[in-house]
Protein backbone atom coordinates (compact mmCIF):
# COMPACT_ATOMS: atom_id res chain seq x y z
CA UNK A 1 0.00 0.00 0.00
CA UNK A 2 1.73 3.27 -0.86
CA UNK A 3 0.20 6.40 1.01
CA UNK A 4 1.04 9.72 -1.26
CA UNK A 5 0.38 13.05 0.33
CA UNK A 6 -0.03 15.67 -2.29
CA UNK A 7 -0.56 18.43 0.10
CA UNK A 8 -1.50 19.17 3.89
CA UNK A 9 -4.62 17.06 4.81
CA UNK A 10 -5.15 14.96 1.80
CA UNK A 11 -4.16 10.92 1.67
CA UNK A 12 -4.37 9.42 -1.74
CA UNK A 13 -3.91 5.07 -1.17
CA UNK A 14 -4.87 4.22 -5.14
CA UNK A 15 -1.81 2.80 -6.90
CA UNK A 16 -0.63 4.37 -9.96
CA UNK A 17 -1.47 1.51 -12.22
CA UNK A 18 -3.37 1.89 -15.85
CA UNK A 19 -3.29 1.26 -19.26
CA UNK A 20 -4.14 -1.62 -21.23
CA UNK A 21 -1.91 -4.10 -20.11
CA UNK A 22 -3.04 -3.44 -16.41
CA UNK A 23 -6.76 -3.28 -17.64
CA UNK A 24 -6.37 -6.84 -19.46
CA UNK A 25 -4.20 -8.81 -16.52
CA UNK A 26 -5.90 -7.34 -13.29
CA UNK A 27 -8.56 -9.05 -11.55
CA UNK A 28 -10.94 -6.84 -13.45
CA UNK A 29 -9.88 -8.02 -16.81
CA UNK A 30 -10.64 -10.94 -16.08
CA UNK A 31 -13.85 -10.35 -14.46
CA UNK A 32 -14.64 -8.76 -18.28
CA UNK A 33 -12.90 -11.37 -19.83
CA UNK A 34 -15.79 -14.65 -18.14
CA UNK A 35 -18.51 -11.91 -18.10
CA UNK A 36 -17.57 -11.69 -21.86
CA UNK A 37 -17.26 -15.54 -22.53
CA UNK A 38 -20.74 -16.05 -20.76
CA UNK A 39 -22.62 -13.32 -23.10
CA UNK A 40 -21.00 -15.03 -25.78
CA UNK A 41 -22.68 -18.31 -24.36
CA UNK A 42 -26.28 -17.05 -24.02
CA UNK A 43 -26.44 -15.75 -27.37
CA UNK A 44 -24.77 -18.81 -28.98
CA UNK A 45 -27.61 -20.74 -27.39
CA UNK A 46 -30.31 -17.95 -28.84
CA UNK A 47 -28.46 -18.10 -31.76
CA UNK A 48 -28.97 -21.89 -31.84
CA UNK A 49 -32.96 -21.01 -30.84
CA UNK A 50 -33.02 -19.00 -34.23
CA UNK A 51 -31.47 -21.70 -36.53
CA UNK A 52 -33.94 -24.23 -35.32
CA UNK A 53 -37.31 -21.65 -35.10
CA UNK A 54 -38.36 -23.76 -38.60
CA UNK A 55 -39.03 -26.88 -37.20
CA UNK A 56 -40.44 -25.24 -33.66
CA UNK A 57 -42.13 -22.40 -34.89
CA UNK A 58 -45.69 -23.17 -33.30
CA UNK A 59 -44.30 -23.75 -29.89
CA UNK A 60 -42.48 -20.39 -29.95
CA UNK A 61 -45.80 -18.82 -31.39
CA UNK A 62 -47.41 -20.46 -28.38
CA UNK A 63 -44.35 -19.37 -25.96
CA UNK A 64 -44.52 -16.14 -27.12
CA UNK A 65 -48.56 -15.84 -26.67
CA UNK A 66 -48.02 -17.11 -22.86
CA UNK A 67 -45.65 -14.45 -21.99
CA UNK A 68 -47.65 -11.93 -24.06
CA UNK A 69 -50.37 -12.72 -21.39
CA UNK A 70 -48.18 -13.14 -18.08
CA UNK A 71 -47.20 -9.72 -19.13
CA UNK A 72 -50.34 -7.92 -19.84
CA UNK A 73 -51.52 -9.29 -16.10
CA UNK A 74 -48.00 -8.86 -14.46
CA UNK A 75 -47.52 -5.97 -12.10
CA UNK A 76 -44.65 -4.22 -14.42
CA UNK A 77 -44.86 -0.87 -15.09
CA UNK A 78 -47.57 0.40 -17.73
CA UNK A 79 -44.50 1.62 -19.72
CA UNK A 80 -42.69 -0.49 -19.63
CA UNK A 81 -44.91 -3.36 -20.45
CA UNK A 82 -44.61 -1.37 -23.76
CA UNK A 83 -41.23 -1.66 -24.42
CA UNK A 84 -41.11 -5.46 -23.55
CA UNK A 85 -43.98 -6.15 -25.94
CA UNK A 86 -42.01 -4.33 -28.48
CA UNK A 87 -38.88 -6.33 -28.16
CA UNK A 88 -41.24 -9.46 -28.16
CA UNK A 89 -42.75 -8.24 -31.36
CA UNK A 90 -38.87 -7.93 -33.27
CA UNK A 91 -37.26 -10.73 -31.37
CA UNK A 92 -39.84 -13.43 -30.56
CA UNK A 93 -37.36 -15.82 -29.24
CA UNK A 94 -34.34 -13.78 -27.81
CA UNK A 95 -37.46 -11.31 -26.20
CA UNK A 96 -39.38 -14.28 -24.66
CA UNK A 97 -35.56 -15.74 -23.20
CA UNK A 98 -34.62 -12.16 -22.18
CA UNK A 99 -37.65 -11.81 -20.14
CA UNK A 100 -38.07 -15.06 -18.68
CA UNK A 101 -33.88 -14.24 -17.69
CA UNK A 102 -34.98 -10.77 -16.24
CA UNK A 103 -37.99 -11.89 -14.46
CA UNK A 104 -36.26 -14.54 -12.67
CA UNK A 105 -33.94 -12.65 -11.00
CA UNK A 106 -30.93 -14.93 -10.93
CA UNK A 107 -28.17 -13.88 -8.18
CA UNK A 108 -30.67 -11.48 -6.83
CA UNK A 109 -33.48 -13.57 -4.94
CA UNK A 110 -31.28 -14.04 -1.78
CA UNK A 111 -30.63 -10.28 -1.45
CA UNK A 112 -34.25 -9.75 -2.06
CA UNK A 113 -35.12 -12.59 0.62
CA UNK A 114 -32.32 -11.38 3.14
CA UNK A 115 -33.32 -7.46 2.43
CA UNK A 116 -37.11 -8.07 2.99
CA UNK A 117 -36.59 -10.02 6.15
CA UNK A 118 -34.45 -7.12 7.52
CA UNK A 119 -36.74 -4.51 6.83
CA UNK A 120 -39.56 -6.56 8.83
CA UNK A 121 -37.39 -7.48 11.55
CA UNK A 122 -35.98 -3.42 11.79
CA UNK A 123 -39.28 -2.05 11.96
CA UNK A 124 -39.76 -1.80 15.15
CA UNK A 125 -36.43 -0.54 16.21
CA UNK A 126 -38.01 3.41 15.80
CA UNK A 127 -41.40 4.03 16.61
CA UNK A 128 -43.59 6.93 15.46
CA UNK A 129 -44.01 9.58 18.16
CA UNK A 130 -48.17 9.60 18.45
CA UNK A 131 -48.14 12.88 19.62
CA UNK A 132 -46.02 14.27 17.01
CA UNK A 133 -48.76 12.42 14.08
CA UNK A 134 -51.37 14.00 15.80
CA UNK A 135 -50.17 17.40 15.56
CA UNK A 136 -49.21 16.82 12.16
CA UNK A 137 -52.59 15.93 11.27
CA UNK A 138 -54.06 18.61 12.86
CA UNK A 139 -51.63 21.07 10.92
CA UNK A 140 -51.93 19.48 7.52
CA UNK A 141 -54.14 16.46 6.48
CA UNK A 142 -53.10 16.10 3.22
CA UNK A 143 -49.30 16.06 4.46
CA UNK A 144 -50.02 13.87 7.57
CA UNK A 145 -51.63 11.15 4.94
CA UNK A 146 -48.19 11.46 3.04
CA UNK A 147 -46.21 10.54 6.40
CA UNK A 148 -49.16 7.53 7.05
CA UNK A 149 -47.94 6.04 3.43
CA UNK A 150 -44.39 6.60 3.92
CA UNK A 151 -44.47 4.60 7.71
CA UNK A 152 -46.68 2.15 6.25
CA UNK A 153 -43.55 1.23 3.30
CA UNK A 154 -40.63 1.04 6.14
CA UNK A 155 -39.57 2.15 8.92
CA UNK A 156 -39.85 6.22 8.30
CA UNK A 157 -41.38 7.85 11.24
CA UNK A 158 -42.17 12.00 10.63
CA UNK A 159 -40.19 13.92 13.76
CA UNK A 160 -40.07 17.16 15.13
CA UNK A 161 -37.47 19.29 17.04
CA UNK A 162 -35.08 18.39 14.00
CA UNK A 163 -32.93 21.36 12.22
CA UNK A 164 -32.42 21.30 8.54
CA UNK A 165 -29.92 23.47 6.75
CA UNK A 166 -29.47 23.49 3.23
CA UNK A 167 -26.59 23.32 0.89
CA UNK A 168 -26.72 24.81 -2.82
CA UNK A 169 -23.77 23.78 -3.72
CA UNK A 170 -21.46 20.75 -3.22
CA UNK A 171 -18.53 23.14 -1.78
CA UNK A 172 -21.01 24.08 0.90
CA UNK A 173 -21.86 20.35 2.13
CA UNK A 174 -18.28 20.07 1.68
CA UNK A 175 -17.11 22.78 3.80
CA UNK A 176 -19.26 21.96 6.75
CA UNK A 177 -18.64 18.18 6.62
CA UNK A 178 -15.20 18.33 7.07
CA UNK A 179 -16.25 20.58 10.36
CA UNK A 180 -18.58 18.10 11.49
CA UNK A 181 -16.27 15.25 10.67
CA UNK A 182 -13.60 16.81 13.10
CA UNK A 183 -16.28 16.67 15.95
CA UNK A 184 -17.27 13.19 15.61
CA UNK A 185 -16.37 11.34 18.89
CA UNK A 186 -18.17 7.93 18.90
CA UNK A 187 -18.94 6.44 15.15
CA UNK A 188 -19.07 7.45 11.41
CA UNK A 189 -21.37 6.34 8.56
CA UNK A 190 -20.39 6.81 5.21
CA UNK A 191 -22.64 5.45 2.16
CA UNK A 192 -22.02 6.56 -1.06
CA UNK A 193 -22.38 5.87 -4.96
CA UNK A 194 -19.53 7.43 -5.79
CA UNK A 195 -16.13 7.44 -4.21
CA UNK A 196 -12.94 8.93 -6.42
CA UNK A 197 -9.74 9.61 -5.22
CA UNK A 198 -9.07 13.71 -5.15
CA UNK A 199 -9.08 16.92 -3.21
CA UNK A 200 -12.23 15.74 -1.81
CA UNK A 201 -11.72 12.38 -0.56
CA UNK A 202 -8.37 12.86 0.02
CA UNK A 203 -9.28 15.41 3.15
CA UNK A 204 -12.18 13.29 4.35
CA UNK A 205 -9.88 10.38 4.15
CA UNK A 206 -7.40 12.20 6.15
CA UNK A 207 -9.68 12.64 8.76
CA UNK A 208 -11.56 9.18 8.85
CA UNK A 209 -7.81 7.67 9.52
CA UNK A 210 -6.98 10.00 12.26
CA UNK A 211 -10.38 9.54 14.09
CA UNK A 212 -10.64 5.50 13.39
CA UNK A 213 -6.93 5.25 15.39
CA UNK A 214 -8.06 7.84 18.19
CA UNK A 215 -10.86 5.22 18.53
CA UNK A 216 -13.96 6.30 16.60
CA UNK A 217 -15.74 3.38 14.85
CA UNK A 218 -15.83 4.53 11.58
CA UNK A 219 -17.88 2.58 8.68
CA UNK A 220 -17.36 3.16 4.58
CA UNK A 221 -19.86 1.80 2.23
CA UNK A 222 -19.78 2.32 -1.45
CA UNK A 223 -21.61 0.72 -4.53
CA UNK A 224 -19.87 -1.77 -6.85
CA UNK A 225 -20.03 0.47 -10.13
CA UNK A 226 -16.86 2.19 -8.86
CA UNK A 227 -15.09 -0.73 -9.66
CA UNK A 228 -15.13 -0.43 -12.77
CA UNK A 229 -13.03 2.79 -13.30
CA UNK A 230 -12.25 4.66 -9.82
CA UNK A 231 -11.00 2.31 -7.24
CA UNK A 232 -9.15 -1.13 -7.04
CA UNK A 233 -10.83 -4.18 -6.06
CA UNK A 234 -8.62 -4.55 -2.76
CA UNK A 235 -9.18 -0.53 -1.91
CA UNK A 236 -11.40 -2.31 1.20
CA UNK A 237 -8.54 -3.85 2.33
CA UNK A 238 -6.22 -0.59 2.29
CA UNK A 239 -9.06 1.31 4.44
CA UNK A 240 -9.25 -1.63 6.80
CA UNK A 241 -4.96 -0.95 7.40
CA UNK A 242 -6.32 2.62 8.47
CA UNK A 243 -8.40 1.08 11.25
CA UNK A 244 -11.74 2.20 8.62
CA UNK A 245 -14.24 -0.84 8.14
CA UNK A 246 -14.99 -0.67 4.52
CA UNK A 247 -18.01 -2.69 2.18
CA UNK A 248 -18.24 -2.35 -1.14
CA UNK A 249 -22.51 -2.90 -2.57
CA UNK A 250 -22.84 -5.40 -5.23
CA UNK A 251 -18.63 -5.81 -5.83
CA UNK A 252 -17.67 -6.97 -9.42
CA UNK A 253 -18.26 -10.06 -10.13
CA UNK A 254 -17.31 -12.91 -13.07
CA UNK A 255 -20.95 -14.22 -13.18
CA UNK A 256 -23.70 -12.34 -15.61
CA UNK A 257 -26.30 -11.82 -12.61
CA UNK A 258 -29.42 -9.45 -12.80
CA UNK A 259 -27.78 -8.71 -9.29
CA UNK A 260 -26.10 -5.70 -11.60
CA UNK A 261 -29.41 -4.18 -12.12
CA UNK A 262 -29.63 -2.84 -8.39
CA UNK A 263 -27.59 -0.38 -7.43
CA UNK A 264 -26.42 1.33 -4.21
CA UNK A 265 -27.71 4.82 -5.37
CA UNK A 266 -28.05 6.84 -1.97
CA UNK A 267 -25.61 9.11 -0.28
CA UNK A 268 -25.76 9.34 3.38
CA UNK A 269 -23.11 10.30 6.19
CA UNK A 270 -24.32 9.98 10.00
CA UNK A 271 -22.01 11.23 12.56
CA UNK A 272 -22.33 10.02 16.50
CA UNK A 273 -26.31 9.73 15.76
CA UNK A 274 -27.52 13.45 16.33
CA UNK A 275 -26.23 14.61 12.27
CA UNK A 276 -26.54 13.60 9.11
CA UNK A 277 -26.17 14.66 5.63
CA UNK A 278 -28.07 13.64 2.65
CA UNK A 279 -28.34 15.06 -1.48
CA UNK A 280 -27.18 14.27 -4.58
CA UNK A 281 -23.06 14.72 -3.53
CA UNK A 282 -21.00 12.30 -3.69
CA UNK A 283 -17.25 11.83 -2.93
CA UNK A 284 -15.64 13.37 -6.07
CA UNK A 285 -14.00 16.27 -7.31
CA UNK A 286 -16.36 17.20 -10.17
CA UNK A 287 -18.77 17.51 -7.17
CA UNK A 288 -17.16 20.48 -5.66
CA UNK A 289 -16.20 22.00 -8.46
CA UNK A 290 -12.24 20.78 -8.23
CA UNK A 291 -12.98 19.06 -11.80
CA UNK A 292 -14.84 20.78 -14.84
CA UNK A 293 -16.14 17.85 -16.73
CA UNK A 294 -19.80 19.42 -17.48
CA UNK A 295 -18.87 23.02 -17.09
CA UNK A 296 -20.04 24.13 -13.25
CA UNK A 297 -21.66 21.36 -11.21
CA UNK A 298 -24.57 22.26 -9.39
CA UNK A 299 -25.74 20.23 -6.43
CA UNK A 300 -27.15 20.25 -3.62
CA UNK A 301 -27.80 18.58 -0.03
CA UNK A 302 -28.98 19.05 3.39
CA UNK A 303 -27.44 18.35 6.68
CA UNK A 304 -29.99 17.29 9.48
CA UNK A 305 -29.54 17.66 13.06
CA UNK A 306 -31.73 16.17 15.90
CA UNK A 307 -34.27 13.21 16.39
CA UNK A 308 -35.03 12.51 12.32
CA UNK A 309 -31.08 11.65 12.28
CA UNK A 310 -32.01 7.94 13.91
CA UNK A 311 -33.54 7.03 10.85
CA UNK A 312 -30.73 8.29 8.73
CA UNK A 313 -28.35 5.40 10.99
CA UNK A 314 -30.92 2.89 10.73
CA UNK A 315 -31.49 2.94 6.74
CA UNK A 316 -27.13 2.61 6.68
CA UNK A 317 -26.92 -0.36 8.84
CA UNK A 318 -29.86 -2.14 7.30
CA UNK A 319 -27.50 -1.72 3.90
CA UNK A 320 -24.21 -2.75 6.24
CA UNK A 321 -26.13 -5.76 7.19
CA UNK A 322 -27.19 -6.83 4.11
CA UNK A 323 -24.48 -8.94 3.74
CA UNK A 324 -25.33 -10.73 6.51
CA UNK A 325 -23.00 -9.24 9.03
CA UNK A 326 -22.66 -7.96 12.04
CA UNK A 327 -24.98 -4.39 12.44
CA UNK A 328 -25.70 -3.68 15.78
CA UNK A 329 -28.96 -1.75 15.55
CA UNK A 330 -29.71 -1.79 19.29
CA UNK A 331 -25.98 0.11 20.43
CA UNK A 332 -26.21 2.72 17.24
CA UNK A 333 -29.75 3.66 17.85
CA UNK A 334 -28.85 3.94 21.12
CA UNK A 335 -26.91 7.02 21.09
CA UNK A 336 -28.86 10.51 21.77
CA UNK A 337 -30.32 12.15 18.82
CA UNK A 338 -29.98 15.21 20.30
CA UNK A 339 -33.48 17.08 19.83
CA UNK A 340 -33.28 21.07 18.43
CA UNK A 341 -36.44 22.07 20.68
CA UNK A 342 -36.49 25.59 18.62
CA UNK A 343 -36.71 23.55 15.00
CA UNK A 344 -39.81 24.35 12.85
CA UNK A 345 -41.98 22.05 11.23
CA UNK A 346 -41.78 18.18 10.35
CA UNK A 347 -39.06 15.76 8.68
CA UNK A 348 -39.55 12.25 7.51
CA UNK A 349 -35.90 11.07 5.67
CA UNK A 350 -37.26 7.79 3.46
CA UNK A 351 -35.21 5.22 1.59
CA UNK A 352 -36.48 3.56 -1.18
CA UNK A 353 -35.17 0.00 -2.71
CA UNK A 354 -36.13 -2.42 -5.73
CA UNK A 355 -37.10 -5.05 -3.72
CA UNK A 356 -40.32 -4.30 -2.51
CA UNK A 357 -43.76 -3.34 -4.78
CA UNK A 358 -43.79 0.23 -3.39
CA UNK A 359 -42.30 3.29 -5.21
CA UNK A 360 -41.82 4.87 -2.29
CA UNK A 361 -39.41 7.55 -4.26
CA UNK A 362 -41.77 8.02 -7.32
CA UNK A 363 -45.00 8.16 -4.72
CA UNK A 364 -43.96 10.86 -2.74
CA UNK A 365 -43.08 13.13 -5.97
CA UNK A 366 -46.39 12.70 -6.97
CA UNK A 367 -48.29 13.44 -4.10
CA UNK A 368 -46.72 16.89 -3.91
CA UNK A 369 -47.82 17.27 -7.27
CA UNK A 370 -51.27 16.05 -6.62
CA UNK A 371 -51.36 18.28 -3.61
CA UNK A 372 -50.32 21.62 -4.92
CA UNK A 373 -52.36 24.61 -4.76
CA UNK A 374 -49.54 27.46 -6.41
CA UNK A 375 -46.60 26.31 -7.76
CA UNK A 376 -43.84 22.66 -7.77
CA UNK A 377 -40.16 23.49 -8.70
CA UNK A 378 -38.20 20.42 -9.76
CA UNK A 379 -34.26 20.42 -10.19
CA UNK A 380 -33.49 16.93 -11.84
CA UNK A 381 -30.37 15.33 -14.06
CA UNK A 382 -32.28 13.50 -15.92
CA UNK A 383 -36.00 12.78 -16.88
CA UNK A 384 -37.10 9.75 -18.68
CA UNK A 385 -40.73 9.45 -17.25
CA UNK A 386 -42.85 7.11 -17.13
CA UNK A 387 -46.65 7.31 -18.16
CA UNK A 388 -47.77 8.05 -14.29
CA UNK A 389 -45.24 10.63 -14.00
CA UNK A 390 -45.37 12.46 -16.76
CA UNK A 391 -49.30 12.75 -16.59
CA UNK A 392 -48.95 13.95 -12.96
CA UNK A 393 -46.44 16.51 -13.73
CA UNK A 394 -49.18 17.65 -16.76
CA UNK A 395 -52.56 17.33 -14.53
CA UNK A 396 -50.52 19.79 -12.01
CA UNK A 397 -49.63 21.94 -14.65
CA UNK A 398 -53.35 21.90 -16.23
CA UNK A 399 -54.84 22.70 -12.71
CA UNK A 400 -52.71 25.78 -12.87
CA UNK A 401 -50.18 24.82 -10.69
CA UNK A 402 -46.82 26.62 -12.19
CA UNK A 403 -44.66 23.29 -12.42
CA UNK A 404 -41.29 24.16 -13.75
CA UNK A 405 -38.68 21.42 -14.19
CA UNK A 406 -34.91 22.65 -14.12
CA UNK A 407 -32.40 20.46 -16.08
CA UNK A 408 -28.69 20.65 -17.26
CA UNK A 409 -27.50 22.81 -20.39
CA UNK A 410 -24.54 20.52 -20.67
CA UNK A 411 -25.29 16.71 -20.32
CA UNK A 412 -23.06 14.08 -19.06
CA UNK A 413 -24.87 11.10 -21.13
CA UNK A 414 -25.87 11.57 -24.60
CA UNK A 415 -28.93 9.25 -24.54
CA UNK A 416 -30.86 10.13 -20.97
CA UNK A 417 -30.15 13.81 -22.54
CA UNK A 418 -32.18 13.03 -25.74
CA UNK A 419 -34.74 10.91 -24.07
CA UNK A 420 -35.86 13.60 -21.95
CA UNK A 421 -36.05 16.03 -24.61
CA UNK A 422 -38.56 13.52 -25.93
CA UNK A 423 -41.01 14.02 -22.91
CA UNK A 424 -40.65 18.20 -23.30
CA UNK A 425 -43.10 18.70 -26.00
CA UNK A 426 -45.79 16.95 -24.10
CA UNK A 427 -45.15 18.76 -21.58
CA UNK A 428 -44.95 22.20 -22.95
CA UNK A 429 -48.48 21.50 -24.34
CA UNK A 430 -49.88 21.04 -20.94
CA UNK A 431 -48.18 24.35 -19.60
CA UNK A 432 -45.14 22.38 -17.60
CA UNK A 433 -42.33 24.95 -18.16
CA UNK A 434 -38.82 23.78 -18.65
CA UNK A 435 -35.21 25.50 -18.01
CA UNK A 436 -31.60 24.23 -18.98
CA UNK A 437 -29.03 25.42 -16.90
CA UNK A 438 -26.16 26.96 -19.05
CA UNK A 439 -23.49 26.52 -17.06
CA UNK A 440 -22.96 23.16 -17.19
CA UNK A 441 -24.60 20.39 -15.27
CA UNK A 442 -27.07 20.04 -12.74
CA UNK A 443 -27.15 17.07 -10.16
CA UNK A 444 -29.45 17.90 -7.87
CA UNK A 445 -32.43 16.30 -6.56
CA UNK A 446 -35.29 19.11 -5.28
CA UNK A 447 -38.62 19.32 -5.33
CA UNK A 448 -40.24 22.57 -3.26
CA UNK A 449 -43.66 23.57 -3.14
CA UNK A 450 -45.94 26.36 -2.01
CA UNK A 451 -43.31 27.72 0.46
CA UNK A 452 -43.83 24.74 2.68
CA UNK A 453 -43.07 21.69 1.77
CA UNK A 454 -39.70 20.08 0.24
CA UNK A 455 -37.46 16.82 -0.78
CA UNK A 456 -33.94 17.08 -1.04
CA UNK A 457 -31.68 13.41 -1.85
CA UNK A 458 -30.51 11.16 -4.54
CA UNK A 459 -33.74 10.22 -6.02
CA UNK A 460 -33.40 10.97 -9.94
CA UNK A 461 -36.82 11.41 -12.77
CA UNK A 462 -35.79 8.31 -14.15
CA UNK A 463 -36.65 4.06 -13.96
CA UNK A 464 -33.26 3.99 -12.68
CA UNK A 465 -33.99 5.72 -9.53
CA UNK A 466 -37.57 4.88 -9.35
CA UNK A 467 -37.56 1.49 -10.08
CA UNK A 468 -34.09 -0.22 -9.74
CA UNK A 469 -31.65 1.84 -7.64
CA UNK A 470 -31.19 1.84 -3.87
CA UNK A 471 -32.59 5.71 -2.89
CA UNK A 472 -32.68 8.04 -0.18
CA UNK A 473 -34.08 11.54 0.31
CA UNK A 474 -35.53 13.92 3.09
CA UNK A 475 -38.58 14.97 3.07
CA UNK A 476 -39.38 18.37 4.90
CA UNK A 477 -42.54 19.82 5.62
CA UNK A 478 -42.70 23.55 7.66
CA UNK A 479 -38.86 23.82 8.23
CA UNK A 480 -36.93 27.17 8.42
CA UNK A 481 -34.86 25.79 4.92
CA UNK A 482 -37.53 25.42 2.65
CA UNK A 483 -37.56 29.23 1.84
CA UNK A 484 -34.10 29.03 1.13
CA UNK A 485 -35.01 25.96 -1.45
CA UNK A 486 -37.14 28.09 -3.30
CA UNK A 487 -34.76 30.91 -3.02
CA UNK A 488 -32.09 28.99 -4.61
CA UNK A 489 -34.34 27.59 -7.33
CA UNK A 490 -35.18 30.68 -8.00
CA UNK A 491 -30.95 32.14 -8.35
CA UNK A 492 -30.21 29.50 -10.55
CA UNK A 493 -33.19 29.94 -13.01
CA UNK A 494 -31.70 33.22 -13.64
CA UNK A 495 -29.11 31.60 -15.15
CA UNK A 496 -31.20 28.98 -17.35
CA UNK A 497 -32.23 29.14 -20.72
CA UNK A 498 -36.24 28.57 -21.39
CA UNK A 499 -37.84 25.87 -23.66
CA UNK A 500 -40.05 26.70 -26.07
CA UNK A 501 -42.07 25.09 -28.89
CA UNK A 502 -39.92 27.53 -30.98
CA UNK A 503 -36.30 26.12 -29.61
CA UNK A 504 -37.65 22.67 -29.68
CA UNK A 505 -38.16 23.19 -33.64
CA UNK A 506 -34.09 24.31 -33.94
CA UNK A 507 -32.94 21.10 -32.12
CA UNK A 508 -30.76 18.93 -34.59
CA UNK A 509 -32.62 16.03 -36.20
CA UNK A 510 -29.56 13.49 -34.68
CA UNK A 511 -30.84 14.57 -31.07
CA UNK A 512 -33.94 14.10 -32.05
CA UNK A 513 -33.84 10.85 -33.78
CA UNK A 514 -32.01 9.19 -31.06
CA UNK A 515 -34.55 10.08 -28.57
CA UNK A 516 -37.14 8.43 -30.38
CA UNK A 517 -35.36 5.75 -31.18
CA UNK A 518 -34.13 4.98 -27.72
CA UNK A 519 -37.23 5.61 -25.86
CA UNK A 520 -38.18 2.04 -26.93
CA UNK A 521 -35.88 0.83 -24.73
CA UNK A 522 -35.85 3.77 -22.05
CA UNK A 523 -37.04 1.77 -19.06
CA UNK A 524 -34.49 -0.60 -19.06
CA UNK A 525 -32.31 1.98 -19.53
Amino acid sequence: MSIDYKNKGLILLKKGQSGIIHAVFSRFGLILLMLAVQVMILFSIFQWFYEVIPHIFGGTVILTSAIVVYLLNSRVNPTAKITWLIILLILPVFGVLLFVYTQSDLGHRVLKEWANKMISDTRSCIRQDEAVAKRLAEENGGVAALAHYMGRSGSHPVYDKTAVTYFPLGEDKFEEMLGQLEAAEHFIFMEYFIVSEGIMWGRVLEILARKAAAGVDVRVMYDGTCEFALLPHDYPKRLRRLGIKCKIFAPASPFVSTHYNYRDHRKILVIDGHTAFNGGVNLSDEYINQKMKFGHWKDTAVMVKGEAVKSFTLMFLQMWGMDGGKAEFDTFLAYPALPVQEAKGYVIPYGDRPLDEDQLGERVYMDILNRALRYVHIMTPYLILDGEMETALKFAAERGVEVVVLLPGIPDKRIPYALAKTHYASLLESGVKIFEYTPGFVHAKVFVSDDQEAVVGTINLDYRSLYHHFECATYMYGTDCVPKIEKDFQDTLLKCRQVTKETLRHEKWTMRLLGSLMKVAAPLL
